[in-house]
């Protein structure tokens, strides 16, 4: 529970960052911090490729220190080399990319993603330990850092600067820390402190590691690790990448920083889709493999995929029934993406169903399957977004996750049934899913643009949903109390 809840904890406290921006920074801007986590999130999978999972894997059958110490000597030296690599070649990657006047960004996001990548088998070895509150309190001191140091140089720095004369102390001391022209750029000097310390706090786990690299050992664990790496990657295409092609096949070159900014502002919206799926995943893993052995954990399974399907459709519902308040959530130039809000969550929703599935492949030791699954997504997210964005801009990114997502869904149910079938109910789940969606529809239709009258609307469509599932469910519900 600590594990999961300092890590949804961790999300749920850098979402809270997304008003600020959305209110500080122009569309133009955000496009930019939108892109480069876009880039963070490919480069840190490849940097730590698959080793977090190695190291547990091989901690179980092998001397944990030795295990430890390669691990980390591994990633070090990749992120070292990853890290001096960018830095030397900064001013072209920078150009490349359309940012020629601030090669500097290269640079922190270099040292940024191997600082996260070699702190990931610290992080890793206190999990192997059991020292969930070490955990949990480095990752919640490096996110609260983070967020005191973005309020500082993106609120408190501009005031003071704004509202002191040029000659005087508080001017002058200002001037060494602080800098207006850097806009932005203070976002990625925030995580780049507080990526820094990290380490320091983990100094103490990274000095006793001993030291000693196995290289019989290390080609063990990467031969492992390598089809991890793919998986990841695979799932990393599928999540983020569309941020990255967004740039570059936007028709209009002049307002493609804008658009990408709105996207992916708009895209945090499904925050409580997401967050919810990511709690259950934490909680659901662990119950399955510990169920599978019961005589009616297929019955199992399928309740808990009933029930997960009925909180999702509730969210998606709640979230769009009340868009006039969940909109406050990001300036009001994002406004009009407002618009691919109700696909991402579906398409958020369909992701998790698919986790459900997913235990099929790993309680019968076929997750071979799941990376040709993952692969698969992969390739059609890439295709469909090369189709779709030149035709609809960031429509077609929205409409390519939730093609993306349906289609690994299907999928999986249908192997799934083959390998290790599951009774689920689909005529509750499409009942429920459509009547959460014909709710939505037929509310959004009836809007009058009174903020109490449609609130209320949306009040009654909550109202009209929750009824007959509670009608529907209340016996097996009693029966399970």
């Amino acid at each position: 529970m600590i594990y999961g809840l300092s890590s949804i904890l961790g999300r749920l406290l850098n979402y809270f960052l997304v008003p600020l921006y959305t209110r500080v920074f122009q569309t133009g801007e955000y496009g930019v911090i939108t892109e480069m986590y876009a880039y963070v999130a490919l480069f840190f999978v490849i940097l730590t490729y698959g080793m977090e999972t190695a190291f547990f894997r091989f901690a179980q059958e092998t001397e944990p220190k030795k295990v430890y110490s390669t691990s980390l000597i591994s990633l070090l030296a990749t992120s070292l080399i990853f890290i001096l690599a960018a830095v030397f070649t900064s001013g072209y990657t920078a150009s490349s990319l359309g940012y020629a006047d601030h090669p500097e960004y290269i640079s922190w996001f270099a040292i940024i993603i191997g600082l996260d990548a070699f702190t990931a088998i610290p992080f890793a070895r206190l999990r192997q330990e059991n020292r969930p509150i070490r955990f949990a309190a480095v990752k919640i001191f490096s996110i609260t850092a983070n967020i005191l140091l973005n309020l500082f140089f993106i609120l408190l720095c501009p005031y003071l600067w704004n509202h002191s004369a040029a000659d005087s102390s508080l001017h002058l001391i200002l001037s060494r820390v602080y800098d207006p022209s850097v806009g932005v750029g203070y976002v990625f000097i925030s995580n780049l402190i507080s990526s820094g310390l990290t380490l320091l706090l983990l100094l103490p786990c990274v000095r006793d590691a001993g030291w000693q690299f196995d290289r019989a050992l290390w080609k063990k664990m990467i031969a492992y690790a390598l089809p991890l790496l793919v998986m990841g990657l695979a799932g990393t295409i599928n999540e983020s990448f569309d941020r990255i092609l967004l740039k570059h096949l936007l028709p209009d070159p002049s307002t493609a920083m804008s658009e990408l900014g709105i996207y992916g502002a708009c895209y945090k919206i499904s925050i409580l889709m997401t967050l919810f799926i990511q709690t259950f995943r934490f909680a659901a893993e662990p119950f399955f493999f510990s169920e599978f052995k019961k005589q009616d954990a297929r019955q199992t399974y399928a309740l808990v995929m009933n029930y997960f399907i009925i909180i999702c459709a509730l969210i998606f519902l709640a979230v769009m029934v009340y868009i006039d308040v969940v909109r406050h959530f990001v300036g009001k130039d994002y406004y009009p993406g407002l618009k691919v809000v109700p696909i991402l969550l579906m398409a958020n929703l369909f992701l998790g169903v698919f986790y459900n599935l997913s235990i099929w492949y790993k309680l019968t030791n076929r997750t071979l399957y799941g990376a040709y699954i993952s692969l698969f997504g992969a390739g059609l997210s890439l295709l469909l977004n090369y189709i779709t964005i030149p035709l609809m801009g960031y429509m077609g990114s929205a409409w390519t996750h939730l093609a993306c997502y349906g289609s690994m869904m299907v999928i999986s149910y249908f192997l799934g049934q083959k390998y290790y079938p599951i009774a689920y109910s689909l005529k509750k789940a499409f009942g429920y899913l459509s009547l959460a969606l014909v709710l939505y529809f037929l509310q959004d239709a009836l809007r009058t643009g009174s903020t109490v009258t449609d609130l209320i609307s949306g009040t009654l469509a909550l109202f009209l949903f929750a009824v007959p599932v509670w009608m529907i469910e209340k016996r097996q519900l009693a029966r399970l109390s």
